[in-house]
């Protein structure tokens, strides 16, 4: 199953998304810049291959729901979002709020 939420942060709209998947859950919070995800993001991957996109986005690990992805503190991020004061240790939340100013 899939499903689409919408997210209100600080008066910013993003799109959250879960897919349910046997034995875990795919999830991304979005907006028009970046993501945050779950633990399937490949930051290296961004990072290094496709580096030219210049992709916004951060990695949480060990979440299970929307709520916990907002909550956790994200565990690597991509070059571009640390040019935009995202770090490691940054909550979703937080980052979230970085990536709609």
């Amino acid at each position: 199953m899939i499903s689409v939420t919408p997210i209100e942060i600080n008066g910013h709209l993003f799109t959250g998304v879960t897919v349910a998947l046997p034995k875990t859950n795919f999830m991304s919070i979005s907006n028009d810049k970046g993501y945050i995800m779950c633990g399937a993001l490949d930051v290296a991957l961004l990072n290094e291959k496709l580096a030219e996109r210049k992709i916004i986005a951060g990695r949480a690990v060990g979440v299970r729901t929307l709520d916990q992805l907002l909550d956790a503190p994200l565990e690597s991020v991509t070059l571009e979002a640390e040019a935009m004061g995202i770090t490691v240790g940054t909550t979703g939340r937080e980052a979230l709020v970085k990536m709609a100013q």
